[in-house]
């Protein structure tokens, strides 16, 4: 099962800031989005990623200020081929979620199975929130 963590607010304002200039400028087009659906239950947020052909220990999974970051690498084969068509995609991916309540981070799992990542993020009980 990958590991849910928590990271400073450093690492990950980082990461947005490579996911940003990797979409906005197309600099880094090696790094790619997968398809990604978010729901919401009566206790939970729930984030989905489409991505096969990996290994639960290929992701990193970061939950820090109602952010949900899920990054990794895909490797491709090595043998050169010559494509009729190309459609999957390899190499580094990202892709961020902003979760809108306050959530339990101790709480939160993930499971990779049958090609996607399920990430399953429990709500914060009322009294689990910090007033500021």
């Amino acid at each position: 099962m990958p590991t849910v963590v928590r990271k400073s607010n450093a690492i990950l304002m980082e990461k947005r800031r490579e996911m940003i200039h990797a979409v906005s400028w197309q600099v880094r087009a090696s790094v790619w989005s997968p398809p990604t659906d978010v729901y919401e239950t009566e206790k939970t947020y729930v984030a989905r990623v489409e991505i096969a052909g990996m290994r639960e220990e290929d992701f990193e999974v970061i939950v820090q200020n109602n952010t949900l970051l899920v990054s990794g690498f895909r490797p491709d084969h090595t043998e050169r081929r010559a494509y009729q068509q190309m459609e999957i995609r390899f190499g580094k991916f990202s892709t961020s979620v902003h979760l809108p309540g306050p959530v339990n981070t101790e709480q939160a799992h993930a499971e990779y199975k049958d090609g996607f990542l399920t990430v399953v993020i429990p709500k914060a009980a009322p009294s689990q929130v910090k007033v500021k």
